[in-house]
This record gives structure tokens, sequence and C-alpha cells, in this order.
């Protein structure tokens, strides 16, 4: 009988989809990421069910909508009993294991990672080593501040850290003039997080297949790459577009987060600069990845292990003047997603319109586990096994949602409109075929009333059907 394969879900915070070479950025430095994309599949049309951490992940883990688990926002925590895919995996005889940023629960005043062990074992995972983010490292213990304490190095972190937060809270800190990481490079979150995986997989003896995710807490800002990591970019070669004011009218979301960036000044020159910081900690953790692949090389894993890249959501890098997320510009909402095989495949392109969903029922598929009831999430096996000069390849979703602060967005071939989930009043309508961009926000175009209507009627409508009012109450 053949032997079941292990999964490894590589999860990384905050990673727009646009930035790999194997996605034709000429500048990015993914020599790991774009070895994957050769020896699998990269979906290029994959979208955040949210672009903010804590519901995009509740969405991943539980395989629902915003709308429906009730993560609106990063302070209000999912259901760790309600469904999840990781539980399922385990049921189907996995050995479940976390190593780095789950964000499943609010870290803000958490004390120690290892006090919410439970919470996670609720969720189904059984191997444990979870971090927090990079800001929330000031504060919050974990097995890497006791690794810095062991080599001396917290109170240098910590400092750093304290500095940066205080900066952004009196908003006198712009991206572009952020330092770099203090610690030697091999300390730095990422690093600690890719070498820890790392060992898991070569310390490995278990008798069954395993399902490990791997989730860096990078490229997040701070982007506090290290210095010989940013000394790989040059501001001059970074490209540069979109630094064009949102169109009016301006829905509150986009403006809070205008506001919250405060970037209405920058110049093309400091923008550069700004993605070269970004960039370098991209490239830190494609490293990562390496070591990661390296590990299973050795063991003898790699061609019996589905590799699965992806991340929670974009960052704007300075498009339309905001940094951050929570708008549903193209920017936050795309991002990478890569799968490959067991003994890989000849690498392709598949434009098929997925999402986050998607990946959990991936997951469930692979593993021979139970889907998730309620779930609008399809498998994407199909799409990595076809002829690549099929159509099969290209086949995804009609359609994509994605929900944030109590708004929902659909993203069809051609159109992508948001309202207010609440109301259903629309506050955003963009042309993707006419205006890739997203410069002209035509919810007010009086001969588009028709598709306003049809994007309601169609799909926001049967978006929202599952909605819970409790929840969103709560929310608010």
């Amino acid at each position: 009988m053949a032997r079941r394969p292990n999964i490894l879900l590589i999860f990384s915070d905050q990673h727009r989809g646009d930035v790999m070479g194997c996605a034709g950025n000429p500048a990015a430095q993914t020599p790991n990421l774009d070895r994957l994309s050769s020896e699998g599949v990269r979906f290029s049309q994959c979208c955040t069910n949210s672009p903010l951490c804590m519901p995009a992940r509740a969405s991943l883990i539980s395989g629902q909508y915003v709308n429906q688990h009730g993560v609106w926002t990063n302070k209000v925590v999912a259901d760790r009993h309600g469904p999840s895919h990781v539980r399922n995996v385990r049921d189907a005889g996995y050995r479940t294991a976390v190593i780095g940023k789950t964000h499943l629960y609010t870290h803000t005043g958490a004390g120690d990672t290892r006090n919410h062990v439970h919470e996670l074992e609720d969720w189904g995972y059984q191997d444990i080593t979870e971090l927090t983010g990079p800001r929330a490292s000031a504060n919050v213990g974990s097995a890497y501040t006791d690794y810095l304490a062991e080599k001396g190095l917290l109170e240098t972190h910590r400092q750093f850290m304290n500095e940066y937060n205080k900066a952004m809270r009196d908003g006198i800190l712009k991206p572009w003039e952020e330092l770099p990481c203090p610690l030697p490079a091999e300390d730095h979150l990422d690093s600690y997080t890719a070498r820890t995986s790392a060992d898991w997989v070569r310390n490995y003896n278990s008798d069954k297949p395993f399902y490990l995710q791997v989730c860096f807490p990078g490229p997040h800002d701070p982007f506090d790459s290290p210095a010989e990591y940013r000394a790989m970019y040059r501001p001059e070669d970074m490209p540069v577009d979109m630094m064009e004011w949102p169109s009016k009218p301006i829905p509150p979301y986009v403006d809070y987060v205008l506001k919250w960036s405060a970037i209405d000044g920058m110049t093309r020159e400091q923008k550069q600069v700004m993605m070269t910081h970004y960039y370098g900690k991209v490239t830190l953790i494609d490293d990562g990845i390496g070591l990661i692949m390296k590990a299973l090389e050795e063991r003898g894993m790699l061609d019996n292990t589905w590799i699965i890249y992806t991340s929670d959501h974009g960052e704007m890098l300075g498009d339309h003047f905001m940094s951050h997320k929570i708008v549903f510009y193209e920017s936050a909402l795309k991002i990478p997603c890569i799968i490959r095989p067991p003994e890989g495949v000849k690498g392709f392109e598949s434009k098929a319109l997925t999402d986050q969903l998607d990946v959990a029922t991936t997951i469930l598929d692979i593993g021979g586990a139970e889907p998730l009831e309620q779930s609008d999430g399809r498998s994407l096996v199909q799409n990595v096994k076809a002829a690549p000069d099929t159509p099969d390849v290209h086949k995804g979703k009609e359609v994509v949602f994605s929900e944030v602060y109590g708004y929902s967005m659909v993203l069809t071939e051609r159109y992508k409109m948001a309202i207010n989930s609440s109301t259903h009043q629309p506050v955003e309508l963009y042309d993707m075929t006419d205006d890739p961009d997203e410069l002209r926000n035509l919810v007010e175009e009086p001969s588009l009333e028709k598709i306003r209507q049809e994007l309601q009627e169609q799909y926001l409508d049967r978006l929202l059907s599952h909605f819970d009012k409790e929840k969103y109450a709560t929310f608010q």
C-alpha cells in the first residue's frame, strides 16, 4: 500500500502576490519560491477572503466566509470549537503541527503564547511552537524570546520593537525610514521560524504522515529586513506604479487606511526605498523556505510531500498612497498560491479564480479528510493534476468574495464591487478589464446601474445569505 503523502503548508504574513520572481517581477529575488513554481502550479488569481490577519486566518482554518465566522476585525476571535480543517486532517490520521504565527486569538496582552496551547489544541494542532508577529514580540513571550534571552539578544530586540511601536503610535516614522533588524540575520524572527521548522522535519519520527504549518511572521511590518538583505536591492531597480490617489467617492475603510498610512507626500524615490526593505524581508523568508526544503530532501520526504505556499493577505506598499491592508485593491487582495505535488510536475500557471477556502479544501482532499460543512471551498488538486494545455487547468470559481470591517466584496472576471454588508449599499465598483489599476471608482456611474444590480442580486445576496447577525453585532 502506498504511503500517504505529507502536507506542508508554508503560510506567510502580508506577502502580496506579485513580489516573486516566478510572478514575473524582475526585481524580486525568490529562488526557492521560483523552484516551487517550476515544479508545481502557481495560481496567479488567488485572493484572500479578508485583507486582514485574523479574519483571513479564521477563513483558512474554518472554510467559512467572514460573515459566517464573524471575525470582521483583529479584535474578534473565532470559535475554536467550530469547523476546522486542521482538526479534520488530524482525525483522518495525520500528525498535525504548527510553527510560527497562528494569530487565531488576539496577541495583545497575551502574556506568553504557551498560555494558549490549549486553544490551538482545540483547533486540532498537536505539536505546537507558536510565535507572535514581530510587533507583539516586544511584550509577549514565546520560544523565540527564550531563544533571544539565551543568546543575550532579547533586550536589544525588545528595545528596537518598542521604539518602533512607539514611533508608529506617534505617527513619526515613515516606512522608508524604518531601520534594519539590529540582530544578526540568523537571529531574525523569520530565520528562527525557518530553522525551527527545518529541525522539526529532521527530527520527525512518527509512523503517521504529517500536516505541518510553517507560519512565517513576515514580511509583515516593520520591514526590518537585515542590512545584508536590503543590500541585495537597489532602490532605482524597484518597479513603481500606482502613485495616484484613490478616486472619489472614497469608502470609509479606504479613508481609514489613507489616514493610518500617512504617506500622502511620499515621493517616487521614497517608495522605492520602502520597497527594498519589504523585498529584503521576502528574500529572507525565501531563504528560510530553502532550509525547510533541504531538510525534506535530507530525510527523503520531498517526493512524498505536498507543498503549498500562500499568505493571509497582501500589502499596499505605497500603492494609491497607502501602506498596510484592510482595502480591496489588488495589492492587498491578491496573494501568492503555489502548489507542488509529490515528485513535482513541469511547472505552469493557472489563471483559475481561487481563494483561501479553496486552499483549505485542497488540504482536506489531499489528506482524505472529511469536508467542512457549509464551505464554498473547491479543491485545486484536479488543476494541479491536469495537463497544462487543457481547459481544466484554468477552471476555478465564477467569483470570489472578500470581507473586512463590515464590508463585502465580489470579484468576477471583469468587475469588482464592494458593499456595506449590513445596508447592502455599494461603495466601490471597478472595471478590471478597462481599469486594472483601479483608478476610477464607478460606483456612481449611471450607465452601470444594471451591472451593480446584477452583482448584488446574483452574488452578494448569495454571500450574505449566511450572514450571522449576532456575530456582526459583536463586531460592531
